[in-house]
């Protein structure tokens, strides 16, 4: 287990074995997404995927939210100042929902507190979702006159339409509880069991092979919207049949032994 090291932006890193926690730790503004914020979180997914030692992410927030979002005061602080807002897709630097959804790695929101705005689409943008019992979850960028343009193409694949679509024009918020029974929350539990919930789930994944880890997460993600015969033949990433991995798996099992995987 690493020391935590605390970012100026906000952001808290620590490596806990083969698993990556990154901690939104701005709980005086409910861990809003400054642009700061989203720098260093697209840095460390980036680095995590390119560094060879870590296996799975779970992202966390400290305080009551797990995040309200993008910072609104410092966007209106930027529109005082007469500076040109950008659309989501329109700015020089990458999109943060975009980079959490193809980081080859999994990612797991452990979401202690409320998800909203910003911070509802960067749950979204996670592979699995844990969940505390009770908490508020919702896009309410109608309301502000915002675009919600990552929930409004993303969450329409992840619930039946008309319920994506009421929860995008009205702006309210749903509970945990009906994200858990739509199949968008993987659990539901205690707030207190949220974290260790997600980082026993990360560790369980982070034991398995990485190459087939990588493998079938980059199929699923990719293989999602072709037509069967296309996403069957999708060759993303190392191909774990072709590993030394493979051979390994296949030996521990017979041998009734832990394998020992070297991630080629």
């Amino acid at each position: 287990m690493s020391e935590p090291v605390r970012r100026n932006s906000g952001l808290v890193v620590e490596d806990r074995g083969r698993v990556r926690l990154l901690t939104l730790d701005r709980p005086e503004r409910r861990n809003a997404l400054s642009s700061a914020l989203q720098a260093d979180l697209i840095e460390e997914l980036l680095g995590a995927a390119e560094g060879g030692t870590v296996r799975a992410i779970v992202l966390t927030g400290n305080g009551p939210a797990f995040c309200a979002g993008l910072d609104l005061k410092e966007i209106r602080e930027a529109d005082q100042r007469g500076e040109r807002f950008r659309p989501p897709m329109n700015r020089p630097g990458r999109s943060l929902f975009e980079v959490v959804t193809e980081t080859p790695l999994p990612v797991i929101a452990a979401l202690h507190g409320a998800a909203v705005a910003g911070g509802f689409e960067l749950a979204l943008a996670c592979d699995l979702r844990v969940a505390a019992t009770g908490i508020p979850l919702g896009l309410p960028e109608a309301t502000i006159g915002m675009g919600a343009n990552f929930g409004s193409v993303v969450l329409p694949k992840r619930i039946p339409m008309g319920i994506a679509l009421e929860m995008l024009l009205t702006g309210e918020y749903v509970t945990s509880e009906d994200a858990a029974r739509w199949g968008l929350v993987n659990r539901l539990v205690d707030p207190d069991d949220v974290l260790p919930t997600a980082m026993a789930l990360a560790e369980r994944i982070a034991a398995n092979a990485p190459i087939s880890v990588r493998r079938m997460k980059e199929t699923a993600v990719k293989g999602l919207e072709l037509p069967l015969w296309q996403a069957l033949r999708l060759d993303v990433g190392p191909n774990p049949y072709l590993s030394d991995d493979r051979r390994e798996g296949i030996a521990a099992y017979l041998e009734k032994r832990p394998p020992e995987w070297t991630g080629r």
